[in-house]
């Protein structure tokens, strides 16, 4: 299983030369299985990027599995260069949420005033599976979800192949239960042994109290998390808008701090746009 990193950043892009370790795109992973078919995980507009890089190695064949509608992590779908190519096939896996259908949700980011192109524009053959499933199968990986704790709900996914497991809980608050999330525990289970945890990390203790409600989770309750369920990594994810490199890697410290007093052998890092991962 190889993941990599289009985008890593949370509510809206940045740039700059404060940016530049961790980049400024918002969320879209893209996993290859031991087949080397290509799953990507929302389309935040990091998606633009990886859509060029699939024209480049010639690629036509993808599925799309979307956590929620959140405007960050859809944004890039209209920017995704396949989509207006009559010789792509897309898959999309997901829940619809507030919508009526996933189609109605992706559809709404094309239309005006907001968006000159009409969605009827789009050639790609796309189709559309508005399954909550239990379980998704991609060749040999399997892919398990579970409910988010984030307002207007989403869902996070494990990823199975092989032996390993890939856990990703983007935008999940584990200090407070939003309607339809879980309680930690369910969390911790989820997670338990996973050579893989990416989780939302998007504060420090001490700047949640003004935020609480708002869908995120600390870095603290991040590594508390990664440390109960007994993961072997863990990376911190959606970083905040104004969160500049330098502080990012504060956070990794910060982190490094918290599992040295547990005298664990948790590794911790910052995800960041264009990093792989191989499991």
């Amino acid at each position: 299983m190889i993941i990599r990193c289009w985008g890593a950043r949370g509510s809206i892009p940045t740039s700059g030369e404060k940016y530049l370790r961790y980049g400024g795109n918002t969320t879209c992973l893209e996993i290859r299985n031991d087949r080397n078919n290509i799953l990507l995980v929302d389309a935040g507009s990091g998606i633009r990027e990886a859509g060029n890089a699939f024209l480049t190695e010639g690629r036509r064949d993808f599925t799309l599995l979307l956590t929620h509608a959140h405007w960050d992590h859809i944004m890039g779908f209209p920017f995704f260069k396949p989509l207006y190519r009559h010789d792509t096939r897309i898959t999309v896996w997901g829940c619809a949420f507030a919508r009526e259908s996933i189609r109605d949700m992706l559809a709404r980011v094309m239309t005006a005033p907001y968006f000159p192109i009409k969605y009827d524009d789009v050639h790609a053959q796309i189709d559309y599976q508005d399954i909550c499933a239990d379980t998704y199968t991609l060749g040999n990986m399997t892919i398990t979800p579970i409910a988010l704790s984030h307002p207007n709900q989403g869902t996070g996914f494990k990823f199975s192949e092989n032996g390993v497991s890939f856990v990703f809980l983007t935008d999940n608050e584990l200090g407070m239960r939003h309607d339809g999330g879980l309680a930690y525990d369910d969390y911790r289970e989820f997670c338990r042994g996973a050579d893989l945890l990416i989780h939302d990390a998007e504060y420090r203790d001490e700047e949640y109290p003004k935020r609480r409600g708002w869908g995120h989770s600390t870095i603290e309750q991040a590594v508390g998390l990664a440390l109960d369920s007994g993961v072997r990594r863990l990376g911190l994810f959606h970083h905040n808008q104004d969160r500049v490199d330098d502080e990012v890697d504060e956070l990794v410290a910060a982190c490094e701090r918290i599992i040295r007093a547990r005298q664990s052998a948790l590794a911790c890092f910052a995800v960041r746009q264009g990093m792989d991962l191989a499991l």
